[in-house]
């Protein structure tokens, strides 16, 4: 695919590269072509895992377009199916994503990344949340970023606006690796096969279990879980992929996974 957003496709692993220079901010329509890929993503039962970066050297994702923005484009307007940026408002996305962050990674752009469940970062990656100097808040992160890491930080970014580079965001923990930029993507496609491989029916549980969780109190979430009214989870208990787990096991070689 050309055009603001590029993907590639390679077995059941999906990668999506913001392409809009200099910065790759999204506008409304880049916003709401995220939206398709990852739903058509989430949809497609041939694919496992996705990777999500940016292009060029210098930016992961500047966020949200403000020249968009002053030339018409409503920041509450239409961002399309998966909320800005097509994942993190994106209902049953319960296959893993992998953040490749190349660069710049701020605003919205910060968003997107908290959005995936694994964070890689290039030595040279920045990170912040600078729309209070925009006189805008950062929604999602204002939601996210306060249960990711301690809330002074948090609190800290939200109301200053001020740059971490990737150690202090490997130190404060939302981020899982850093890497020379040259092998980042390397990287990246290294831990998506990984993933590939991987059972899909107990990913796509892990996930829905994880959302439930935030904000519930331990014992709710159990009993969902043991009396099977998480729809994962109860697909995954029924399925041949959960009698191959144990098969394998027994067997001692490694399980053949089918997503069923």
């Amino acid at each position: 695919m050309s055009g603001p957003i590029l993907t590639r496709r390679e077995g059941a692993i999906l990668e999506v590269t913001i392409d809009r220079p200099k910065a790759n901010a999204i506008d409304l329509a880049t916003s709401r072509l995220m939206g398709e890929i990852f739903r058509g993503f989430r949809d497609d039962p041939d694919l496992r895992v996705a990777i999500v970066t940016g292009s060029g050297p210098k930016f992961f994702c500047a966020g949200w377009d403000l020249k968009a923005a002053a030339a018409g484009d409503a920041v509450d307007g239409d961002y399309g199916v998966g909320g800005f940026g097509g994942m993190q408002e994106l209902r049953d996305l319960n296959k893993p994503i992998i953040a490749a962050v190349n660069g710049i990674c701020c605003g919205g752009g910060f968003e997107i990344a908290l959005s995936a469940d694994l964070i890689l970062a290039a030595e040279h990656a920045t990170f912040a949340l600078p729309e209070i100097r925009s006189g805008t808040v950062a929604d999602a992160a204002s939601i996210k970023l306060p249960k990711r890491i301690p809330y002074h930080i948090a609190m800290e970014m939200l109301l200053t606006g001020r740059w971490l580079d990737a150690a202090e965001a490997h130190r404060w923990g939302f981020i899982n690796e850093i890497l020379p930029a040259g092998n980042l993507m390397a990287r990246a496609w290294d831990l998506a096969r990984l993933l590939e491989s991987g059972p899909p029916l107990v990913y796509a549980a892990i996930k829905e279990v994880v959302r439930e969780a935030e904000g519930r109190d331990f014992q709710t979430v159990m009993n969902k879980v043991t009396r099977r009214q998480l729809q994962t989870v109860d697909t995954l208990y029924a399925s041949e992929d959960q009698l191959e787990g144990a098969r394998a096991f027994a067997e001692k070689r490694d399980p053949v996974w089918k997503g069923r």
